[in-house]
C-alpha cells in the first residue's frame, strides 16, 4: 500500500526535497516487489545499486569521498522512510554504512581517496564482521587471527552473523593481532575476492529472510598491511565507536518499521466493517491505535534527539543505546498489535503484518542485544556520565 508520508521537521528545503526522492524510490522500487523477495529468501543486490546511484547509501559521509555530508538526523529520516517499505533493505542500509564508518573515520587520506568513493556510491556492497558464535556481546573474546607475514596479514577465524555474508563486495573485518583483551584488536578492509575468504549457506532466519545472513571463514586470508585501518591494536575502540552510530541506524529502521506496521493497520481499521461500522470507530481498537501512534512519535523523537547530539559533536553513546532499546521494543509492541488489528487476518500470509512481526524481533537482538543496552545505559549513570540535556538542542544552528 502507499505510505502516508510523515509531518518531520527537517533543517533545510533541500532536506525537505531528498526525503520526498527517497519515498518515490521506496514506493516504485521497493515495495511492489519486498512480499515477493521476501518470500522467495531473494537478495535485492540491484536495489542496493539503485540507492547508492541514487546517493541514497553515503549521505552521512563527507562530500570529498562521496558522500553527501548530511547530518545523522537527516540520513536517519532517509532511512525510516526505506524501513517502512522494506525492513531488510533498510538493515542493509545501516550495515552498509556501518562497514564504511572505519575507513571514512580512522583511514588515511590515501585509503580513503583510493576506496571510499566506490564504497559509498553504491558500486561496491560493504558487510561487518564482528561477531563471533562464541563471543557475540564480548567481542574483546574473538578468536580470529591476523598474524604479520612480511608485508601482509594472514587471517584465520569465522566470522557469525554478517548481514551481506557472501554478497558483498568488501569485508570489514576485526581480527585479534595481540593477546590484550582490549588492545590486541586490529581492523582490515578485505576484498569479497580474496583467497580462502569464504561463505557459508545463509541462515535460516524468522524474518528478514531476503537479507542473507552468513558466517565468513577466512581460511589463511593473505591481507596487505596497507588494508589495516587505523593503527594495531585499535580495532576495538574502531568497532565500538562504529556500533554507537550503528545503533542510530537500526534504531531508525525499527521507527520504520513501525511506522509501516501503524499505516497498514489504521488502513486496515478504516475498511474493515463489525457491527454496522469500521473498526476504528470502536472506542477498544482506536485506543490501541492512539497506543501504537504514540509509540512510534515517542520513538522517533528519542532517535532524533541522540542524532542531535551526535551532530552537535557532543558524547551520544548512552543516548544511542537509549534509542535503540527504546525504539526497538516499541516495534516489538507495534507490530505485534499491528497483527491484532488484523485479527485472524493478521496471523495470515496474506497480509504484511505477520512479517512484521517476525521482522521486529530480531532488531532487539542485533547491534548489542537490548539487555546490553541496558547494561550501556546503568554504567553510564554509575559513573554520574549525564553530560548536557539533549533538549537543549534544536534542528538548526547547532
Amino acid at each position: 500500500m502507499s505510505r502516508v508520508p510523515v509531518s518531520r521537521l527537517l533543517p533545510t528545503e533541500e532536506a525537505a526535497e531528498l526525503l520526498e526522492l527517497t519515498r518515490e524510490i521506496a514506493d516504485g522500487a521497493l515495495a511492489p516487489r519486498a512480499a515477493e523477495d521476501e518470500a522467495a529468501e531473494r537478495f535485492p543486490r540491484d536495489v542496493f545499486r539503485t540507492l547508492g546511484r541514487a546517493g541514497l547509501l553515503g549521505l552521512p559521509f563527507p562530500e570529498e569521498w562521496g558522500g553527501a555530508g548530511l547530518s545523522y538526523e537527516v540520513y536517519l529520516q532517509v532511512l525510516e522512510e526505506i524501513s517502512a517499505r522494506w525492513a531488510s533493505v533498510g538493515i542493509g542500509v545501516s550495515v552498509h554504512a556501518l562497514s564504511c564508518f572505519a575507513l571514512a573515520n580512522h583511514g588515511t587520506d590515501d585509503q580513503r581517496e583510493q576506496w571510499l568513493p566506490d564504497m559509498l556510491g553504491g558500486e561496491l556492497l560493504g558487510a561487518y564482521c564482528l561477531s563471533e558464535s562464541h563471543a557475540g556481546s564480548d567481542p574483546a573474546a574473538m578468536r580470529t587471527r591476523a598474524d604479520r607475514d612480511g608485508d601482509d596479514y594472514v587471517l584465520h577465524g569465522e566470522k557469525a552473523w554478517t548481514t551481506h555474508g557472501g554478497h558483498a563486495d568488501f569485508y570489514t573485518v576485526m581480527a585479534r593481532t595481540g593477546e590484550h583483551r582490549s588492545q590486541g584488536v586490529s581492523c582490515f578492509l578485505v576484498p569479497a575476492d580474496t583467497p580462502n575468504l569464504s561463505a557459508d549457506p545463509p541462515e535460516r532466519k524468522m524474518g528478514l529472510t531476503a537479507q542473507a545472513t552468513a558466517t565468513m571463514r577466512f581460511d589463511g586470508v593473505r591481507v596487505p598491511a596497507e588494508r589495516r585501518i587505523g593503527a594495531e591494536g585499535q580495532g576495538l575502540p574502531i568497532a565500538l565507536a562504529g556500533l554507537d552510530a550503528g545503533r542510530l541506524g537500526i534504531a531508525a529502521v525499527a521507527v520504520g518499521l513501525a511506522q509501516g506496521a501503524l499505516d497498514d493497520a489504521v488502513a486496515y481499521a478504516k475498511e474493515r466493517e463489525a457491527f454496522g461500522r469500521p473498526i476504528i470507530d470502536h472506542q477498544g481498537l482506536a485506543f490501541l491505535l492512539a497506543d501504537m501512534e504514540a509509540a512510534v512519535e515517542s520513538a522517533r523523537a528519542t532517535l532524533l534527539s541522540a542524532a542531535r547530539r551526535k551532530d552537535a559533536g557532543l558524547p551520544y553513546g548512552r543516548q544511542a543505546s537509549i534509542a535503540k532499546l527504546v525504539a526497538t521494543e516499541a516495534t516489538m509492541r507495534v507490530t505485534t498489535d499491528a497483527v491484532q488489528v488484523f485479527g485472524g487476518a493478521g496471523y495470515t500470509r496474506d497480509f504484511p503484518v505477520e512479517r512484521y512481526m517476525r521482522e521486529a524481533k530480531v532488531m532487539q537482538i542485533f547491534e548489542g542485544t537490548n539487555q546490553i543496552q541496558r547494561m550501556v545505559i546503568s554504567r553510564e549513570l554509575a559513573r554520574g556520565r549525564r553530560g548536557p540535556a539533549a533538549h537543549i538542542l534544536v534542528s538548526e544552528g547547532n
